[in-house]
């Protein structure tokens, strides 16, 4: 095994939302880490020769009958742990001690007194962490303490008394846990003794090769979408495969406007990369006709984006491979997930969109990955900010920003609105301080007077965050002068706008898109 991998962390994923993210803190450290389903024995994970194990949170009672089964000598083993959320759980109702589910849960920021300032908190005295649980530790195990309480009185941090054994009911892997990343900091390093040897360096180094060990001497079609992701991915096969990778963008009418030909132009001239793009925007239009429902939508797009390159490809040199640029973000909240006990949030496209009789084989090397790991990614294969740093774009495009059906009319409305407000945010110096912002067209009527005449058009939602992986998020604080710029400029400029109006809802509750 390649020393990068020796002394990381396995992973037991117990089916919660924010496993891979738990893997994307550790990583963050520069300490290799690795998911694993909950059912892998003892024996396979010392065959991997970690430094500790992590248990994740997950969507299940310990008491339900088809909570997560795993290998309980786990539990007696030498390595370190760490139990998050239903790792908690695990470990307080296997050790000896009781866990009750009563109904009295925890859910968002609280507040924790902590009792013990070493080992798990050594260097922190309090924090706001990120709850989200039903279940809740009414007696510990023998021979084990209580490190922190939560405000409520629920027991917040636990461990037996050399700190090796060590729980936590908040999550501190969420972005919005104050000293998260203090707390795994000292598990890893304090605790584990992990190695910080997983850089991106050695991600491209092992995906490049992995690339040039799956692929042999054929060729790969590369899906580009003009978003960062699959920029990364053609980056990534190019260099390891050269002339053999041939990138195709797909014009489905749903991009934002000049998209196409931009993205084109960066990857063929800023890139060296061989693309090509085909409209295919006729189809996509007819088969989406009379569709409202998101979920439909997305399964549409998503089978006949492979329909399409599987026909533009029967049109190449010999094409087996599809590469595409899907991200951890996009398979667990399609229900994806080592442990097989995630809920669906909703379908992606590349994802829990995909005909089964697909003709590729997949190759998705930022499968595991973050958004704001694979620009780290990015810029180490030399790919330039102003690419790098583009906003996430989803896949089914503009077509999970209209509310409702989609008609050219709708998205052609859409495209001059946003290509509006992105404008404006470039113009006030305050696009690189946003996560992710877009327009949503509001297919619901609503009067209004212009030109002393009365009108009766969409309404537009603009949607603004901030969040470091997508898992969680904030909305942003837009200046009010930069929002009063937006809506003039909009509502004077794309006939079929009457009303704009700005989202701000979190994720969680919301997701960033509202389809």
């Amino acid at each position: 095994m390649n020393n990068i991998y020796k002394n990381g962390v396995v992973i037991l994923d117990f089916g919660s939302q924010y496993t891979q993210l738990i893997a994307r803190r550790v990583r963050e450290s520069n300490v290799f880490s690795e998911i694993l389903s909950p059912e892998t024995k003892l024996n396979e994970i010392i065959n991997r020769n970690p430094a500790a194990i992590i248990l994740s949170g997950g969507p299940s009672s310990i008491y339900e009958d088809d909570a997560p089964q795993f290998d309980v000598k786990i539990l007696d083993s030498e390595f370190p742990i760490l139990g998050i959320c239903y790792g908690l759980h695990v470990m307080a109702q296997y050790g000896g001690g009781h866990v009750i589910s009563d109904g009295k849960g925890e859910y968002g920021f609280t507040d924790i007194d902590i009792q013990i300032q070493k080992g798990l908190f050594s260097g922190i005295s309090s924090s706001k962490v990120w709850m989200s649980h039903g279940d809740r530790v009414e007696k510990l195990p023998d021979g084990w303490q209580i490190l922190a309480y939560s405000s409520n009185g629920i027991v917040a941090a636990m461990s037996n008394l050399d700190q090796t054994r060590v729980a936590t009911q908040f999550h501190p892997e969420v972005h919005h846990t104050e000293e998260g990343l203090k707390v795994l900091s000292n598990f890893l390093f304090n605790i584990a003794k992990c190695s910080p040897s997983w850089t991106p360096i050695n991600f491209i180094q092992e995906q490049v090769e992995n690339i040039q060990s799956i692929v042999g001497e054929d060729n790969v079609l590369i899906g580009v979408s003009g978003g960062v992701d699959s920029t990364v991915v053609a980056a990534l096969v190019h260099k390891a495969i050269g002339d053999r990778a041939k990138a195709v963008i797909i014009d489905h009418g749903l991009m934002r406007k000049n998209e196409v030909s931009e993205c084109v132009t960066a990857l063929e001239s800023g890139l060296g990369i061989n693309i090509e793009a085909h409209d295919e925007s006729e189809i996509f239009f007819s088969k989406l006709e009379g569709v409202s429902d998101p979920e439909k939508k997305r399964k549409i797009i998503g089978n006949q984006f492979i329909f399409s390159f599987e026909r533009i490809a029967s049109e190449m040199n010999k094409m087996d491979y599809l590469a595409q640029g899907t991200l951890y973000p996009d398979v667990i909240e399609s229900g994806i997930s080592k442990g097989k006990s995630a809920h669906v949030i909703k379908s992606h496209h590349n994802v829990g969109g995909l005909p089964e009789n697909m003709k590729f084989k997949l190759i998705e090397p930022l499968r595991d990955l973050f958004k704001d790991e694979v620009r780290e990614v990015g810029r180490e294969l030399g790919i330039p900010d102003k690419l790098v740093d583009r906003h996430p774009f989803p896949g089914p495009g503009l077509g999970v920003r209209v509310i409702g059906e989609i008609t050219r009319e709708r998205i052609n409305i859409l495209q001059e609105a946003d290509k509006i407000y992105i404008d404006v945010l470039h113009e006030d110096g305050i696009y690189n301080e946003i996560w992710q912002a877009f327009c949503v067209l509001i297919t619901v009527k609503t009067v209004g007077v212009m030109g002393d005449q009365r009108t009766y058009e969409n309404l537009l939602g603009l949607r603004a965050v901030t969040s470091t992986d997508g898992m969680t998020a904030d909305w942003f604080r837009m200046p009010s002068e930069t929002l009063s710029k937006i809506s003039n400029r909009i509502v004077n400029s794309v006939r079929g706008i009457n009303r704009v109006v700005y989202d701000i809802t979190s994720k969680p509750p919301g997701t960033i898109e509202w389809e």
